[in-house]
C-alpha cells in the first residue's frame, strides 16, 4: 500500500509582496542616484560642479558638452574682440571665460575606438564561443571536462596580473596601441565566458531536431545553422550583453596598452582637464554619452536577456 503525499504551493501574502516591492524600489532608487547625479553634473557650469554644499537646483548649461568636444586656449581680451562675433553657443560660452576654441577634442575618436573594439571583440567572442560550445555539447571531445575547466580557469586571475607579460608580448608583435590588438585581447578574455554560458544553452536544445534535419538531407553545418542557432538566439543575446559590458568598460588593459591611436574612452575621460583642474562637467558629459550605446544595446535585447537568464529554469 503506497502513501501519496500532496504538497501545496503557498502563495505569498499581500504583506510580503508589498515588502518585496518596497525593497526592489529602494534598491532601484539607490542604484540610479549616481547615474542621475552624473547626468545632472553634465549640465552644470564648472563653478556649480564643485560648489559646497552641492547644488541640486542650478541654471542648466551646455558648457560641459562644449568643453568635452573642443579644446580651448586662453587669450587676451583684445585678441578675442578682434575675432568678431561668436559663431555659436560653444564659441560664445568659451569667450566669456577669456578663451577661444582651438579645435576639436580627442573624445570623438576615442568614443569611436570604443565602439569598434567593444563590438568587434564581442562579435568574435560570441562567434568562437558558439562554435566551441556546440562542439563540447554535441561531440565526444577527449578530456572535455579538463578542457572546460582550463577555459574557465583563465577567468580566475585578475586581468591586471597578466598585464605586464601581455604588454611585453604586444610590444614585440607590434600590437600595442592598435585596435586589432585590443580586439584580440578582449576576445581572448571573453571567449571563456561565452563558451560556458552558451554550452548550457545548447545542452538544453534537444538533439532530435538536428537528427531530424540531417535525415531530411541537411549537413551537420546546415542543421546547426537552421535548427540550433535559431533556438540559441536568447542565449547568444545574453552572452553578447555580458561580453560587451566587459569590453566596453574595461580600463586596465586599455590604459596600459593604448595611448593614442587606439585609446578608448574609459582611460581618456578621466584625463579631461579644465581651467584650474579637473573639468567635472565635461567628465560627466563624457560619462553620460559613454553610457548611451550600452544602455541602448541592453534595452534592444532586454527580452532576449530575460529569456536567456531564465532559459532551462523550468522543464516540462
Amino acid at each position: 500500500m503506497s502513501l501519496t503525499t500532496a504538497h501545496s504551493v503557498v502563495a505569498p501574502s499581500s504583506n510580503s509582496k508589498r515588502i518585496a516591492g518596497t525593497i526592489i524600489v529602494l534598491y532601484a532608487l539607490i542604484s540610479i542616484v549616481p547615474l542621475l547625479w552624473i547626468f545632472a553634473t553634465s549640465f552644470k557650469t564648472p563653478p556649480d560642479s564643485i560648489a559646497y554644499p552641492p547644488k541640486i537646483l542650478f541654471q542648466p548649461s551646455l558648457e560641459g558638452y562644449c568643453n568635452l568636444f573642443t579644446t580651448r586656449t586662453r587669450q587676451t581680451p583684445e585678441y578675442i574682440n578682434s575675432l568678431g562675433p561668436a559663431t555659436g553657443f560653444c564659441d560664445e560660452t568659451t569667450r566669456k571665460r577669456n578663451m577661444v576654441i582651438a579645435g576639436p577634442s580627442n573624445f570623438l575618436p576615442r568614443f569611436v575606438n570604443s565602439l569598434i573594439i567593444a563590438f568587434g571583440s564581442t562579435f568574435c567572442a560570441v562567434f568562437l564561443g558558439t562554435l566551441s560550445a556546440y562542439g563540447f555539447s554535441r561531440f565526444k571531445v577527449p578530456l572535455a571536462d579538463d578542457l572546460l575547466f582550463f577555459i574557465l580557469s583563465t577567468r580566475f586571475m585578475p586581468p591586471i596580473a597578466v598585464a605586464i607579460p601581455i604588454y611585453l608580448m604586444y610590444r614585440e608583435l607590434g600590437l600595442s596601441d592598435t585596435a586589432l590588438g585590443m580586439i584580440l585581447l578582449y576576445t581572448a578574455v571573453n571567449v571563456s565566458l561565452a563558451v560556458w554560458l552558451l554550452k548550457g544553452f545548447i545542452d538544453e536544445i534537444p538533439r532530435e531536431y538536428e537528427e531530424a534535419a540531417m535525415i531530411d538531407g541537411y549537413t551537420r553545418l546546415q542543421a546547426f545553422w537552421r535548427t540550433v542557432l535559431p533556438q540559441a538566439t536568447t542565449g547568444i543575446a545574453a552572452t553578447a550583453i555580458f561580453c560587451l559590458i566587459f569590453a566596453w568598460n574595461e580600463y586596465a588593459f586599455a590604459a596600459l596598452l593604448t595611448s593614442g591611436t587606439a585609446q578608448t574612452a574609459p582611460p581618456f575621460i578621466p584625463t579631461i582637464i579644465g581651467e584650474g583642474g579637473q573639468d567635472w562637467p565635461a567628465v560627466a558629459a563624457g560619462t553620460t554619452i559613454f553610457l548611451v550605446p550600452i544602455l541602448v544595446f541592453t534595452i534592444l535585447l532586454r527580452k532576449q536577456l530575460l529569456r536567456g537568464i531564465t532559459f532551462g529554469a523550468v522543464r516540462k
